[in-house]
């Protein structure tokens, strides 16, 4: 066994990827404070080839530095969009037939494994607040919630863990 060098891995380019098929799936930053954070999920969105990023309230965008660190080149392959609010991007999403999903531990949460993903069904999913989840106004903006299953005493994942986890459950389950 041998690693494959980067020029054995086949990835298209920024330019290709611009014009290639990508997942109905739009994520949603609601005030996120890590621009570490949201350089990541760039990166797992381009993994994913995911349609578009939206970044709403104190969320980094680029060319924020720490945004660029993390992101290594994913913010030339993935549209985003910057919003004041996550209401607004939400109104938008749902106006254009998006289902709008949290991401977040709610009384009405469905477990991950348990979401019934529809292929020819747009989705945004959103993912809050480090500390303080998704912003209460969006819980009413919502279709649905998704909770990821945790097994240990610990209550929360790392937003970036979250997206990845979140992102690679879509992807496996509209490609199938």
């Amino acid at each position: 066994m041998r690693k494959l060098r980067t020029s054995e891995l086949n990835r298209q380019s920024a330019e290709e990827m611009k014009n290639s098929e990508r997942l109905p799936i739009v994520v949603v930053l609601d005030n996120v404070r890590s621009a570490y954070n949201v350089g990541s999920v760039f990166r797992t969105c381009d993994a994913f080839a995911i349609e578009k990023i939206y970044l709403c309230g104190i969320t980094a965008s680029p060319p924020n530095r720490e945004v660029m660190k993390t992101a290594l080149g994913s913010t030339e392959s993935i549209p985003w969009k910057y919003f004041k609010s996550a209401d607004e991007a939400v109104n938008e999403l749902k106006s254009s037939g998006y289902l709008i999903s949290l991401v977040e531990q709610t009384d009405e949460s469905i477990s991950l494994e348990e979401f019934l993903v529809k292929k020819n069904q747009k989705y945004a999913l959103i993912f809050g607040n480090e500390v303080e989840g998704i912003s209460q106004p969006l819980l009413s903006l919502a279709d649905t919630a998704i909770e990821i299953p945790q097994f240990g005493i610990k209550h929360s994942f790392n937003i970036s863990v979250s997206a990845g986890i979140v992102l690679w459950d879509f992807f496996l389950k509209m490609r199938d």
